[in-house]
């Protein structure tokens, strides 16, 4: 009997929402650490699958679309766009593209960034299922995407079971991913 998921590669969307650093004005430092953060952390055999966009709601809608349907990510992961300023429109895309919106994630997010600054109170991170694929939504901030991404992550790799996604395994030495025992 084979694990679901065991038989495929993994693939993860790595997705920067920031109008400047689409446009080459600002080094995006938030895909890169999300890269780095990952390559800690798992250690089955992944490809990354990364895109640069603006805060255009249609264009992240589009990107997350294509990126769970067209490329067949199965962890789909965006920095950027979570904060209360008219152009931070990263959660609203996601909830347009999400059968199933899972709000623990943003809950634990705020939490623990709570006990580091006090405006994390104004951060709008969230996760959701499209699929097999799920997405979930960062700070944009390198420390930030650290401290949110150990947070949660021991959970992802048991709701990419469920979900029909890849297995990944994980480095129990940097992150210990949680399935319960059957």
């Amino acid at each position: 009997m084979t694990t679901p998921g065991k038989d495929r590669p993994l693939r993860i969307g790595i997705v920067t929402v920031s109008d400047r650093a689409s446009r080459g004005i600002y080094e995006d430092k938030g895909g890169p650490a999300i890269q780095a953060e990952l390559e800690r952390i798992v250690t089955s055999p992944w490809e990354p699958v990364v895109r640069v966009i603006p805060d255009d709601l249609d264009g992240i809608v589009a990107t997350l679309t294509e990126l769970a349907d067209g490329e067949g990510c199965d962890l789909i992961v965006t920095t950027g766009g979570t904060g209360p300023a008219p152009r931070d429109v990263t959660p609203e895309a996601t909830e347009r593209v999400c059968q199933k919106m899972m709000p623990g994630f943003g809950e634990l997010m705020r939490t623990v960034s709570l006990t580091v600054v006090p405006t994390a109170i104004l951060s709008r991170q969230t996760a959701g299922i499209r699929g097999t694929s799920l997405i979930v939504n960062l700070p944009g901030k390198p420390s930030a995407i650290h401290d949110c991404l150990m947070a949660v992550f021991p959970a992802i790799p048991y709701c990419l079971d469920l979900i029909g996604g890849a297995w990944i395994d994980t480095d129990p030495a940097v992150c210990k991913a949680f399935r319960p025992k059957s």
